[in-house]
């Protein structure tokens, strides 16, 4: 049999010893056999290798030392052999947590492979120290590690995972903190869009194992512990992580799920750390420390810096925190004490009151910004009472210009001088001066421009957008802006027309249609739109108006995105029926125009009502608009001249509009809002908190404390501020201070650090009995046995060591496939039958094919066909000796190969062989157990004892056991054949003065127990799959005296294989 093994050594023997004159001339065959010789995976596991990895697996210290000891250096013993699954003895020692059995295999100088990384995901402690201080004596520096070393196909795991990748995978504390200390180190991953060349490189290469390498680097850069043991500021990195992962499941969106697992990972775990916080001065230093600002004292004003940040990097479970939405809630109602305990009735008086008084909290702010009206207008919650007043004040101003309260008023004073005032204006609209109303709105829009104006200069262009609300702001800001400078172009426009003597003042109904003025009414119509839909921001922080204001804001981007489908279908559609139907809209607007001097004719009003419906592009749109909303009729299609087959084309046209866009996407709307508002339902309490704390945030800052109009006021403050000079601290002062900063931080986070592990290690600890913890139970017990057993067995006591009455299923199944020669590869023989190539495959088939393929497809007897496949299935196929491997065919033919080239006694001696091959392996496939094994070959697998007989010997105590027939007729077998019986208690040689000995067949006339397995011949311990020499005299056999025992002991060789006797007798050796 050929095996393959990793140990070049033992590969080298093998393969060597196949006779290349048995290959003979055929190339196929001696490619075969090439090709099974370079691949050093697939290799059949000898009797020794198989109990030496179930001992292994059962953790039997004895019997494996035993075997190490006996068969070390036996070439059909590799101690780095591996089960079906691919593991080694060390895999397996570290899996059951043996550690005597780990140190005795590095003792003995097993190649340690990826042990350490298997070791790592185990999380066995103990095994990683041991294998770390044994990859330290058999480095070599310039030479790749260990789990770099092994066959990518072999590998558990891929190349990029290094020891503390995996073990921040694990997330194990201790075995990252074991890795840290001997300096291992974690670089930052490449960015996505990096062009160095090992990117570009690798990349091109392969581009899935590098971005999968990618993943695997952040996934343990966002391992807990890991942040713990080498961050100095936790939170910070998990910020910047989160954005970090957030852009990659952006950019590689094939991955995002992973990024996004990673990114939420990241924020529990900055959430997790503010579990630990006891006091509120930890709470404080921790969110007010800034690396770049002051020290942060008890008693002042809070900044924050740090849940700025979180708002910054979208940390919704941080910012949502009980912890810190507490804290939140107590500066915000700082200047308001006892306001959260007032029933509903004295909280809306308050309310009121703060309302009704925000021209004077802003007017004593501006005069007097140290006064106690003063400084209660800095507190956020006055300040935010104050900012929304002003705002719904302005709302009022919006309402009443609207509705025309000044021309009301007059109209409602009812005095000569009003009335006349009230036609003078109606005279003079055009162009017309703001009222006193439009005169406050104008302020107002000035305070509001100018506060956007600092805001933006503060945050900077990028924080800024990163707010949707100041987009709308600036939107609106420039809507009001525009009206404004058409309103001043308008009256440009009247005066320079009264310069020159034209009268400006027309009727409303005989303007341009374009008119400035009309233009602005238009604006400032939607500029009020946007304004009075802010106050869905003020009410977010109500905890009922809060959350469904969360809910629209996400169905907004749904709206968006079926309003891009939606006007998709909408051009489509409008292109299509306006070429249809715009010549007859043509002909109908000539119709509807033809009176006198090109007015309208009255006796054309149906074409003067559908002639716009289909005129040009944008018509047709806006008929198809309004068609989803049932507002367009079907007569709108009779237009003048239309033929039927036009008219037909249309209505289907239409009736399709009407199916995709009324039936489908309306719906298809309301399963995406539904759906949306479904997942923002799961989480409201964390968007509705999120979206309140960054409202609250925006009033906690300094600076913006009064409202708009009365910002674009210069206050004291500020002028106090232009003329006076800020004193810089001295550096020295500063460094102190910032040293103080940084050290009482660092103090906090240690804190929270060591809550947080000892935390962990606790739910760890906590942990219910598992499967692993039962398979450790067994295997010290297993292990006990064994030790046991070799104390008894050492002090002359007998024992049977069998523990499959204590197996587990798991074992069980492990030992069935080692004992079965299970592997992973594939069957060829089921795949012939589609692999197979089609017979007689020429140029004029193929024409006949293609010319009479339908006519022979016709012909085709399908019954027949199905009968023939039925009769060929076999749903279990049968028994056979063969595991249906491509490596067992190419033995079988290469055995044939053999036997066919041999000559005589060769001939017979390798025949014999086969038949011990085929009946050893039938009986030993046919064993489910170890145990069973050990009553086939008593004494092997018994840790202590003398390992399997050589063949030889074997054969010798088989030859010994049948009776010789040198003086009783019976044939005499020569010296240089001997026998073997597996299981014969005598493992003694039987030499030829034994032959008179009688066997217990001849004895009792039946076989008792005897098993032969087959002849193995050797002529002067030569090896007989070594060519003999051309010149060499062939050797023959003294043929029996009666000439019938050469055939007897062929039926006898026969018979045990289940075969027929040898018919044919080669006549150049006589007797065989």
């Amino acid at each position: 049999m050929l095996l393959n093994r990793k140990d070049g050594a033992v590969e080298q023997k093998r393969t060597d010893s196949v006779p290349r004159h048995l290959l003979g001339n055929n190339p196929q065959l001696q490619d075969e056999i090439a090709a099974m010789q370079s691949d050093q995976r697939e290799y059949a596991l000898s009797v020794f290798e198989k109990k030496f990895l179930l001992c292994s697996e059962r953790g039997d210290v004895p019997a494996v030392r035993a075997l190490l000891d006996k068969h070390k250096s036996n070439n059909r013993f590799n101690i780095n052999c591996r089960d079906a699954v691919g593991r080694t003895a060390l895999v397996v020692a570290i899996e059951n947590e043996n550690m005597e059995l780990i140190e005795l295999l590095l003792t003995n100088g097993i190649e340690p492979g990826d042990a350490l990384l298997h070791a790592i995901s185990e999380e066995y402690v103990e095994a990683v120290e041991v294998l770390l201080q044994h990859e330290e004596k058999i480095y070599t520096p310039g030479k790749p590690y260990s789990w770099e070393a092994v066959d990518n196909e072999m590998a558990t795991f891929t190349k990029d995972i290094t020891p503390l990748i995996l073990a921040a995978h694990r997330d194990n504390y201790e075995i990252i903190k074991l890795l840290l200390d001997r300096g291992a180190s974690l670089p930052m991953p490449h960015d996505v869009r990096c062009g160095c060349d090992e990117c570009v490189i690798a990349t091109k290469d392969d581009c899935l194992r590098h971005s999968r390498s990618r993943i695997n680097a952040y996934r343990a850069l966002t391992s807990p512990s890991l942040i713990c043991l080498s961050s100095t500021d936790p939170i910070q990195t998990a910020f910047n992580l989160s954005s970090e992962l957030a852009r990659l499941s952006r950019a590689e969106h094939e991955f995002k799920s992973d990024y996004t697992e990673l990114r939420l990972k990241c924020e529990q775990y900055a959430s997790d750390l503010l579990d630990h916080t006891r006091t509120s001065y930890e709470l404080e230093v921790m969110l007010n420390y800034d690396p770049n600002g002051p020290l942060f004292e008890k008693g002042e004003r809070m900044k924050l810096e740090r849940l700025k940040l979180a708002i910054i990097c979208k940390q919704k479970s941080f910012v949502a925190h009980p912890n810190v939405q507490q804290l939140l809630a107590s500066v915000w109602y700082e200047g308001s004490p006892g306001f959260r305990r007032k029933n509903l009735v004295g909280q809306l008086m308050d309310i009121s009151k703060m309302a009704t008084m925000f021209p004077i909290y802003s007017m004593a702010y501006m005069m007097a910004p140290n006064s106690s009206l003063g400084q209660t207008m800095k507190k956020p919650f006055t300040k935010f009472i104050v900012h929304s007043s002003a705002y719904c004040f302005f709302l009022l101003l919006l309402i009443m210009a609207s509705q025309r309260v000044e021309t009301l008023v007059m109209e409602w004073i009812g005095t000569d001088f009003f009335l006349e005032k009230v036609r003078s204006d109606q005279e003079h609209e055009r162009g017309k001066p703001p009222g006193l109303v439009e005169s406050a709105i104008v302020l107002f829009v000035l305070g509001f421009v100018w506060a956007e104006i600092k805001q933006l200069w503060d945050a900077g262009l990028h924080d800024y957008l990163l707010d949707m609300w100041n987009v709308v702001d600036f939107f609106t800001n420039m809507l009001y802006l525009t009206c404004i400078g058409l309103r001043v172009s308008s009256w440009i426009i009247v005066q320079r027309e009264l310069s020159r003597g034209i009268n400006p003042y027309a009727p409303r109904e005989d303007w341009d249609p374009y008119d400035p003025m009309l233009i602005s009414e238009g604006i400032f119509g939607a500029a009020n739109i946007f304004s009075f839909l802010k106050m869905v921001h003020i009410f977010s922080v109500n905890p009922h108006l809060g959350p469904l204001q969360i809910s629209l804001g996400r169905m907004v981007f749904d709206i968006i995105k079926f309003f891009f489908i939606y006007s998709l279908v909408l051009f489509a559609f409008g292109c299509g029926m306006n070429q249809l139907l715009w010549y007859y809209a043509d002909t109908d607007k000539e119709l509807c125009y033809s009176g006198p001097g090109g007015t309208m004719n009255s006796n054309y009003e149906q074409s003067c009502l559908i002639w716009r419906r289909f005129a040009n592009l944008f018509e047709t749109s806006q008929s198809l608009f309004w068609a989803s909303f049932g507002l367009v009729e079907l007569e709108n299609f009779e237009l003048t001249g239309i033929k039927s087959y036009t008219r037909f084309w249309s209505l289907l046209m239409f009736g399709s509009y009407s199916v995709i866009n009324v039936v489908v996407l309306l719906n298809l709307l309301i399963a995406m809002m539904s759906s949306s508002y479904q997942i923002i339902s799961e989480r409201s309490d964390i968007e509705w908190k999120f979206a309140r704390s960054k409202l609250w945030m925006s009033y906690f800052e300094d600076g913006s404390t009064v409202p708009p109009p009365f910002n674009i006021f210069p206050t004291s403050k500020s002028c106090k501020k232009s003329v006076s000079c800020a004193i810089k601290p001295s550096s020295s002062l500063k460094d102190k201070e910032e040293f103080e900063r940084d050290a009482r931080y660092r103090s906090v986070m240690k804190c929270l650090i060591r809550r947080y592990v000892t935390t962990q290690q606790r739910k760890a600890e906590e942990t219910g009995v598992t499967e692993d913890d039962v398979n450790e139970v067994k295997q010290a017990v297993t292990s006990f046995r064994s030790e046991l057993f070799e104390i008894l067995r050492t002090n002359g006591m007998k024992g049977v060591v069998s523990a499959s009455e204590v197996l587990s299923r798991k074992e069980r199944l492990r030992e069935r496939r080692l004992l079965k020669d299970f592997n992973i590869d594939l069957v060829e023989t089921v795949v012939d039958a589609f692999m197979k190539e089609p017979e007689g495959k020429t140029k004029f088939s193929l024409i006949r094919r293609l010319t009479a393929g339908k006519r022979e497809k016709a012909k085709k007897n399908w019954n027949a066909i199905v009968g023939a496949a039925k009769s060929k299935q076999n749903p279990i196929g049968k028994t056979s000796n063969n595991s249906g491997s491509l490596k067992d065919l190419r033995e079988k033919v290469l055995q044939e190969q053999e036997i066919a080239s041999s000559r005589g006694v060769q001939r017979f001696v390798l025949a014999a062989r086969r038949v011990v091959r085929d009946d050893y392996k039938t009986k030993y496939d046919n064993t489910n157990s170890i145990a069973l094994i050990e009553e086939e070959i008593p004494g092997t697998f018994s840790a202590g004892t003398t390992p399997r007989n050589s063949v030889q010997q074997e054969l010798a105590d088989e030859q010994a056991k049948r009776p010789s027939t040198s003086s009783s007729g019976r044939p005499e077998v020569s010296s240089g054949v001997t026998v073997i019986n597996v299981e014969s208690k005598s493992t003694k040689l039987t030499t030829s003065e034994q032959k008179d000995k009688p066997s217990p067949e001849s004895t009792s006339g039946e076989k008792k127990g005897s098993k032969v397995q087959g002849l193995i011949a050797s002529f002067d311990g030569s090896h007989l799959e070594d060519e003999p020499p051309k010149d060499s005299p062939r050797r023959h056999s003294a043929p029996p005296a009666d000439g019938t025992d050469g055939q007897n002991l062929s039926r006898y060789l026969s018979e045990r294989r289940n075969a027929k006797p040898f018919t044919e007798v080669d006549e150049s050796v006589g007797w065989l």
